[in-house]
Parts: structure tokens; sequence; C-alpha cells
């Protein structure tokens, strides 16, 4: 298994039908194997190659803005869990639905589902985006059975955030900030 460096920075790539759609610059926070944990810092530079499936939804911008955000994989989990930072204060948890990554020598590669949980400071938490899934499934983006997939995994972790702070696997990062 290819592992990451602590400190170094790779590519976390979104890969659409085979061909690169984002590429975004990211620091290594650690990497157990188990665990990768990435930074995404506040003005990193994003770049959106041609793609014959058309332009990225973040294409607008040539940069991330706004919010410092600590990206955290397992292998084989169809989702990642995001702490929001800004002004270096996490202001909460964001789970994001997506394709199981791919660990490559310069990076990983994966791809977003749409669909998203928001979860407050509080701990309470939301559904965002849940019409995404159709739209991807009718615009190509997904298959009807990467669709299934995706509400398969929304259930789960659903209920693991139902099982509260003791249940998530990832309460350990709770501490950390863009700093560290």
């Amino acid at each position: 298994m290819i592992r990451f460096g602590a400190g170094t920075t790779i590519a976390r790539r979104e890969v659409l039908h085979g061909r690169p759609w984002s590429v975004i610059p990211m620091r290594v926070v650690a990497d157990t194997g188990d665990e990768l944990a990435l930074h995404l810092a506040e003005g990193t530079p994003l770049t959106f190659p041609a793609h014959p499936f058309g332009p990225h939804p973040w294409s607008f911008t040539d940069r991330w803005l706004d919010t410092d955000v600590l990206m955290l994989h397992r292998p084989g989990d169809r989702y990642s869990v995001w702490g929001f930072f800004r002004v270096g204060v996490r202001t909460g948890w964001y789970v994001n639905f997506q394709r199981p990554l791919v660990r490559r020598p310069s990076g990983i590669d994966t791809l977003d589902h749409g669909v998203d949980i928001v979860v407050a400071a509080d701990d309470r938490w939301e559904w965002k985006d849940r019409e995404h899934v159709a739209e991807q499934v009718a615009a190509g983006r997904l298959s009807p059975a990467e669709a299934e997939a995706v509400w398969g995994e929304t259930e789960r972790v659903a209920d693991l955030l139902d099982g509260g702070r003791a249940a998530w696997w990832w309460a350990g990062w709770t501490d950390w900030h863009p700093s560290s």
C-alpha cells in the first residue's frame, strides 16, 4: 500500500469517467494506512482540466476560499469527514459522500457523489443536497448501482451520527487545528 509522509503535498483528484476533473494539492497531516488526514488550506489553488463531461461544479473559482479543511479518509469508505475551520476555529463537521479513494504515488483519486451531511458544532446534523444523487444519475456521473451504494452508505453514516460522538471514528481529531 502506498503511504504518504506527514508534511508532504499530494494531489487529491476527482476522476470522472477515467479522466481528472479537478486537482487540488493538499498537505498530509497523518497517514497510518487505516486513516489518511489531509489539510486543505485557505487560498490553495484549484485546477480543473478540460473534460469531455464539461466544467466541474467548482470551476467558477481558481482558489479554495474562506476556510481551512481537515479531510479524513479511511480505505473502502464511500465518504470522508471534513472539519471546517474559520480563523483556526472548527465550525463543525461535514460528511462528504464520494467514491472510495484510490491511492496513487502522487496522491489520491475519488469522485464526489453530491449528497452530504452537515454536523453543527453542537453535534446536531442535517442532510444537504440529497437530490444531487438522482441528478448525477440522470447526467451520467453515477450509475444506478453506484447510487444504490451511496444510499446504503448514507444510512450507515446516519446511524453512526445518531450514536453520538462516542461512536464517531473521527472524534479523536476534535482538537486538531490548521496550525497543528
